[in-house]
């Protein structure tokens, strides 16, 4: 690899602070609106969406390297599956957001490795190695800590209920569609041109659509003509809720992008679990969560676990180490001559295929 392609230290070290941050925004910002809104979450979700549409409209009108798709009946059409499965993926994680403290939020969404993993494993139709299904146990016994009923602690100053079951069953559907999404992307990149910003503005267009209909039918409009009527209800909190996560949502997406490309899979999870314990800390500050032994012991075997599966992914993809050069018959050059040739053809293939997967 060329020097100049390897990143500097301050690049990933902005990179990972910007993804933390814009990760935090969105996590706190949706809290409160839908604390001071639990009405709206539907409707609060659909002007993020939108929002978020016209954003990368006017990013392509500033640089050619955002390109809107399109719009076709075909594509909308092969597009549909990962569509519908982020819409109702971005439905249950608000739900669970709605329903959980900020800080057990992390933990109700804990399953998305395990069921990662199983759900890649049933589309690929092999097994995982063990030390992978390790791993898996490892996060699951971390969730099922975090979900296990604890008594309040005695130097609770005040009382908060204890997560319901519809809000962690919400959390362990966003986690399930979560998985689902992560294999359905790969299989429909090449329908949105392999492009991850033209797929991320098909999922944004189409999933605000999808929204529409389901927004009427849970009479959200008629809630809000009756929020704006209400003296008590402060619609600043949701005005400024909704422009702030649909700004730092679409950050969100450009951070997880440059993530991905700047740092390595396991800075980005060490930056993961840091981002998991700066927001339990932030939400018994902000919020005043209740934070019990079973909750920090949770996420730290999240954590933990969510770790050694980085390394161990790690370990079982790295290249072999390559095997010493036979010596060079004198009467074989032309023969070698061709396995070079075809070891060079094989470099410029990996260079396209690479070319196509990450498109500038």
């Amino acid at each position: 690899m060329d020097h100049k392609d390897v990143p500097q230290t301050w690049q990933v070290a902005g990179v990972v602070s910007f993804y933390m941050s814009a990760a935090l925004v969105m996590v706190f910002v949706n809290k409160a609106v839908l604390n001071s809104s639990p009405d709206l979450p539907l409707f609060f979700l659909l002007l993020q969406l939108t929002l978020a549409v016209v954003l990368l409209h006017g990013a392509a009108f500033v640089t050619k390297r955002v390109e809107i798709p399109k719009l076709e009946l075909k594509t909308a059409k092969k597009l549909a599956p990962v569509t519908l499965v982020n819409v109702i993926g971005l439905v249950f994680n608000i739900l669970c957001l709605r329903g959980v403290d900020a800080s057990f939020f992390q933990i109700a969404r804990g399953m998305v490795l395990p069921l990662t993993i199983i759900v890649s494993s049933i589309n690929a139709r092999s097994l995982p190695s063990m030390r992978v299904l390790f791993a898996a146990g490892i996060v699951t016994a971390g969730f099922f800590i975090g979900v296990a009923p604890t008594s309040l602690s005695a130097s609770s100053d005040r009382w908060h209920e204890a997560p319901s079951r519809l809000a962690i069953a919400y959390g362990v559907l966003s986690s399930l569609f979560i998985a689902i999404h992560a294999v359905l992307i790969k299989v429909s990149l090449p329908h949105a041109q392999n492009s991850t910003i033209q797929l991320a503005y098909w999922q944004n267009l189409g999933s605000a659509l999808l929204l529409g209909p389901f927004i009427l039918f849970q009479g959200e409009l008629s809630k809000l003509s009756e929020l704006i009527r209400t003296p008590e209800w402060n619609a600043e909190v949701f005005v400024w809720g909704s422009l702030i996560t649909g700004v730092f949502g679409f950050l969100l997406c450009v951070a997880g992008l440059l993530s991905i490309k700047v740092t390595s899979p396991v800075t980005h999870m060490f930056s993961s679990a840091a981002r998991s314990a700066v927001q339990t800390l932030l939400g018994v500050w902000i919020f005043r969560d209740l934070l019990t032994a079973n909750r920090a012991i949770s996420i730290l075997v999240i954590a933990v676990g969510t770790m050694y599966y980085t390394w161990v992914k790690s370990v079982e993809t790295a290249p072999a180490a390559p095997r010493p050069a036979a010596p060079i018959p004198k009467d074989d050059i032309e023969a070698n001559g061709g396995v070079q040739l075809e070891q060079i053809e094989g470099e410029v293939h990996d260079w396209q295929d690479e070319k196509r997967t990450h498109p500038a």
